[in-house]
């Protein structure tokens, strides 16, 4: 495996190391540990990988005293990509601690949102992906979001 496919999990995993980070930061990480592993770093896979943990609630921006901070999200299984173990000790990335509360509440209005917009658009597939986050938001997050589950589920019905 490469770090081109490198999974949301992994991803958060390697946020998971030091609680939250900037894009930044975690570009930076990436690009250590793909050097570290003796792969070419490629700054677009790198930037692609990150936007598609961020659109697979993977990761969850929420800002910060001004600063856009990623912190694992509600479908992350956070799992360290080989080597990762030892990006705390390379890195000058300080440990933070995200306020759940914050988190959770950003990822709902962000669900909320993306889940009117797919709905309008007719995005089905957008419908189905944002239907299955919805559940893990709810446990992840302890928040009730059935309602708009229930018109996501109705958008999907209606599709087929």
């Amino acid at each position: 495996m490469t770090l081109a496919d490198a999974t949301g999990d992994e991803l958060a995993g390697v946020v998971d190391l030091f609680g939250a980070v900037t894009r930044t930061e975690l570009e930076d990480a990436l690009a250590e540990l793909a050097f570290k592993r003796g792969e070419a770093v490629d700054d677009e896979a790198i930037e692609a990988a990150v936007d598609d943990a961020i659109a697979g609630y993977y990761l969850v921006p929420v800002d910060r005293d001004g600063t856009r901070l990623l912190a694992p999200g509600p479908a992350a299984f956070p799992a360290l990509p080989e080597g990762a173990e030892d990006l705390p000790h390379i890195l000058d990335v300080p440990e933070r601690e995200p306020d759940r509360a914050e988190l959770v509440e950003a990822a709902e209005r962000r669900f909320r949102a993306e889940a009117a917009r797919a709905v309008d658009a007719g995005d089905a597939d957008r419908v189905e992906r944002l239907f299955d986050v919805s559940y893990d938001l709810e446990t992840w997050g302890a928040t009730d979001v059935s309602g708009v589950r229930s018109r996501l589920d109705d958008e999907l019905e209606n599709r087929n």
